[in-house]
């Protein structure tokens, strides 16, 4: 379960390194493709709807939006917040 746990902030770590680009691009999008798919293997069903309340809860401040900028740096959580906003759609 750690192993999964790391392998999920990773998933943080590597939007982080993706802040400089368009939330919108191919690649960032593809990044929060990975993220649903990850949730849905390892947690619960992920539908878009969840993914955009979580996307919610990553920026709204607190302990997911620490630990999310932890790996990504600071801002990782917003930018992150603002690729699944526009995934959903």
């Amino acid at each position: 379960e750690e192993s999964m746990m790391a392998d999920f902030m990773k998933i943080f770590e590597e939007f982080g390194g993706m802040k400089d680009q368009d939330p919108a691009s191919a690649e960032v999008q593809d990044q929060v493709r990975k993220l649903q798919s990850f949730i849905n293997e390892h947690f619960y069903k992920c539908s878009n709807e969840i993914l955009s309340g979580l996307g919610k809860m990553y920026a709204g401040g607190g302990e997911f939006t620490e630990n999310i900028n932890k790996m990504g740096g600071e801002g990782t959580a917003e930018f992150t917040h603002r690729a699944i906003q526009i995934y959903c759609g």
